[in-house]
């Protein structure tokens, strides 16, 4: 799956900015722009990884597929 990745220079904190347009609040930083991509790929693996519930026992819970 493909995602695009903005990043931008902030010239006052002499580091780079990253963020996804496509997942709200998935950003990321660096020291450098190859650093800012990393860290902004490692984010998108983290707010994609799903999360434990806990739930009543009468509800169920499916994963879906969905194409891309």
């Amino acid at each position: 799956m493909k995602f695009r990745i903005v990043v931008d220079y902030d010239p006052k904190t002499k580091s780079y900015s990253a963020y996804c347009p496509e997942l709200p609040g998935c950003c990321s930083a660096g020291d450098t722009e190859k650093e800012a991509l990393a860290n902004a790929k490692e984010a998108i693996c983290l707010y994609l990884e799903p999360c434990p519930l806990e739930q009543d026992s009468d509800k169920k819970v499916f994963d879906v597929e969905v194409p891309v």
